[in-house]
C-alpha cells in the first residue's frame, strides 16, 4: 500500500493526507542556504536550461561529488558510446584488482585474435603489442587508457574471462550493479556492434563512480603519454591541454555514434564531469566539452539544502508506537545552483511505504530527488532518524483496518 504524506513545518504540526498510489511522496519546497521546510513550495526562477543551448545532439554536465546535474540534453537517448565504452572495461578491471582477483603486474598473453582484431593489423587505435607477448594488467590499462587501444582492451578481457563475448557479458552485469539500467555491451572495445549502447547520462553516472571509488586508478586518465613497443602516442583527449584543471577522461568515434568525449576538470576545488555525443567533427566535441564545462564553473556553486542529520520529512509507519518516523540524511545534502539563484528547485521524498515498525535508526527508507525544472537535479538516500517500536495491539488492528480501507478504495478508483 502507498500514499502521498504531505507535510508542514511551517504551521507547526504534521498534516497527512493517504491516497493509492504506488509509491509514497512527500513534496518538500527548498529555500537556499541551509534553510527547508516541507510544502508545496518551491524556490522561484527561470528553468536553467533556458538561455543556454548547446550543439551536440545528446549532452550531460554534472557535479562529481553530489551528482547534481546542471545540464542535460536527450540525455537519455541510447546511442554507440564508441571507445568512450572502454571505460566500463576500465572499471571492471579496477574492480577486479580492488577485489584481488588480479594483481597489477599479473601478465595477460596477447592472442593472434587479439593481435589480428585490436592490433596493428586492425588499422584502429592500438597498443601495438605484440603477437604472442605477454603484457601486465597495469601497461595494458595505461594502452587502454592513455592511447584507447583496441589490442589493450581485448587483452584484458580474453585474461580476465577467456573471451571477449563472457568479458562483455560481466560488462552489462557489473553495469546494473552500479545501477545503470540502460547500457549494453558486446566486445570491450567499443568498436561498431548493435548490442553497444550507452545513453550520456549513464556514462556520466560511470564516470563519477571511477573518479570517487578509484582515486588512484583515475590519475591514469590524465597521463599524456604512454611508450609501448617504442612507438609514443599522446592521450586522445584533447581537454587536457585545452582547458585549466582538465585530469580525464575518454574520447570516441564511429560512424554509427559519430564523434564524442566524457571530461573531467577540476577547478576551486570543484570536479565537473561532462559527456557529449553524436557530433560530426572531433574539433566540434572537444569545444562543446570545453564550452559546457567552463560554462559550469563559472555559473554554479553548492549550496546545502538539509544539514548532516536535519530532518526533512516523514514517513508513515505501520504498526508503531508511533504513527512517522523523522527522515534525515547522515552527510550534508547539497545542490548545485546557479549563483545568480534564478534555479527552481522541488524536492521531493520518495519511498515504499507505509514503513513497517519496528524501525532503527539509520535504517534506509527512501531517497530525497530534487528536480531543477523537468529535470532531476540529484538525489540523496534517507535514513530513519529515530528508533519507532512496535505498538501494541489496538494499535496494529487500527492501521491494518486503516490499509484494508484505503486498498479497497484504490481498486475503485482504478475501475473509473
Amino acid at each position: 500500500m502507498a500514499a502521498i504524506l504531505t507535510t508542514s513545518r511551517i504551521r507547526g504540526r504534521r498534516t497527512g493526507r493517504f491516497w493509492p498510489l504506488v509509491a509514497v511522496v512527500l513534496t518538500a519546497g527548498v529555500a537556499l542556504g541551509g534553510m527547508a521546510y516541507a510544502a508545496n513550495n518551491s524556490v522561484q526562477g527561470a528553468k536553467k536550461e533556458d538561455g543556454y543551448e548547446v550543439d551536440a545532439p545528446t549532452a550531460i554536465l554534472i557535479e562529481a561529488k553530489s551528482g547534481s546535474i546542471l545540464f542535460e540534453k536527450n540525455a537519455d537517448d541510447l546511442r554507440a558510446p564508441s571507445s568512450m565504452m572502454k571505460l566500463m572495461t576500465a572499471e571492471v578491471v579496477f574492480n577486479a584488482l580492488k577485489k584481488g582477483e588480479i594483481k597489477p603486474t599479473d601478465e595477460f598473453r596477447i592472442s593472434e585474435n587479439t593481435w589480428r582484431k585490436g592490433g596493428a593489423p586492425s588499422g584502429g587505435s592500438t597498443m601495438f603489442a605484440a603477437i604472442n607477448s605477454r603484457v601486465s594488467v597495469d601497461d595494458l590499462l595505461r594502452g587502454a587508457v592513455i592511447q584507447s587501444g583496441n589490442d589493450s582492451c581485448m587483452a584484458l578481457a580474453e585474461g580476465l574471462s577467456n573471451t571477449e563475448a563472457a568479458f562483455a557479458e560481466r560488462m552489462t552485469k557489473r553495469a546494473r550493479e552500479l545501477g545503470l539500467t540502460k547500457s549494453t555491451f558486446a566486445n570491450s572495445t567499443g568498436l561498431p556492434d548493435p548490442g553497444n549502447k550507452m545513453t550520456v547520462r549513464e556514462l556520466a553516472m560511470l564516470a563519477r563512480h571511477i573518479v570517487l571509488t578509484y582515486p588512484d586508478n583515475y590519475k591514469l586518465f590524465g597521463e599524456r603519454e604512454f611508450t609501448w613497443n617504442k612507438i609514443r602516442q599522446q592521450n586522445r583527449n584533447p581537454l587536457l591541454t585545452m582547458l585549466e584543471g582538465a585530469d580525464g577522461m575518454k574520447t570516441g568515434y564511429t560512424k554509427e555514434g559519430g564523434y564524442g568525449m566524457v571530461g573531467s576538470a577540476v577547478q576551486n576545488g570543484l570536479r565537473l564531469i561532462v559527456v557529449v555525443n553524436g557530433l560530426e567533427d572531433s574539433d566540434d566535441r572537444a569545444a562543446e566539452a570545453k564550452k559546457l564545462l567552463e560554462w559550469g564553473f563559472r555559473n554554479f556553486e553548492a549550496r546545502t539544502l538539509f544539514a548532516a542529520d536535519q530532518a526533512v520529512g516523514y514517513a508513515k509507519v505501520f504498526g508503531g508506537d508511533s504513527r512517522s518516523v523523522k527522515l534525515a540524511s547522515p552527510e550534508p545534502i547539497k545542490v548545485m545552483v546557479q549563483r545568480n539563484g534564478t534555479d527552481k528547485l522541488v524536492a521531493r521524498i520518495v519511498y515504499t511505504g507505509p514503513v513497517r515498525a519496528p524501525v532503527q535508526p539509520g535504517q534506509r527508507i527512501g531517497v530525497l530527488k530534487v528536480w531543477r525544472g523537468s529535470n532531476i537535479a540529484m538525489e540523496a538516500p534517507l535514513v530513519a532518524a529515530e528508533p519507532v517500536a512496535t505498538g501494541s495491539t489496538t494499535r496494529r488492528a487500527i492501521d491494518g483496518a486503516s490499509e484494508l480501507v484505503i486498498g479497497l478504495f484504490r481498486a475503485g478508483a482504478e475501475k473509473l
